[in-house]
């Protein structure tokens, strides 16, 4: 059975942590990046999301650090959370394929369509508006 299609902002989170360990500003700033300014994470969502993600497994703590008096917790993509963004592009990806397929089918058909109505039409006196 296969697991359910991932919320978009679970997805993006997970897709900031491929790229490696980051604290949490960091993932707000690049899943705001990697969406274009399209989703921006509130600090209360993105740490409720960590720690869900970290309950399934999909994240880890990687280490802390203290900056300017305040510890700053780095996250990391465990092996299973890797497999399961893996999971989701490709199905993501088979849906992209699909998509693209029908589209230009549509695009070729419809431009085939309206040349051949458009003559058909002109050709039967119907073109210029007489009905």
């Amino acid at each position: 059975m296969s697991e359910r299609p991932m919320q978009e902002p679970t997805f993006l989170i997970l897709t900031a942590l491929a790229a490696g360990p980051q604290h949490g500003y960091g993932v707000i700033t690049d899943v705001r990046e990697i969406s274009a300014g399209r989703v921006v994470l509130r600090a209360g969502t993105l740490y409720a999301a960590l720690d869900r993600l970290q309950a399934e497994g999909l994240i880890a703590d990687d280490r802390e650090e203290v900056v300017d008096g305040r510890v700053r917790r780095y996250y990391r993509l465990t092996d299973s959370g890797g497999a399961r963004l893996t999971a989701e592009t490709e199905r993501l990806r088979r849906h992209t394929e699909v998509a693209t397929t029908r589209l230009r089918a549509r695009l070729a058909g419809g431009a085939a369509f309206h040349g051949l109505a458009g003559g058909a039409l002109s050709g039967r006196g119907l073109a210029g508006g007489a009905a």
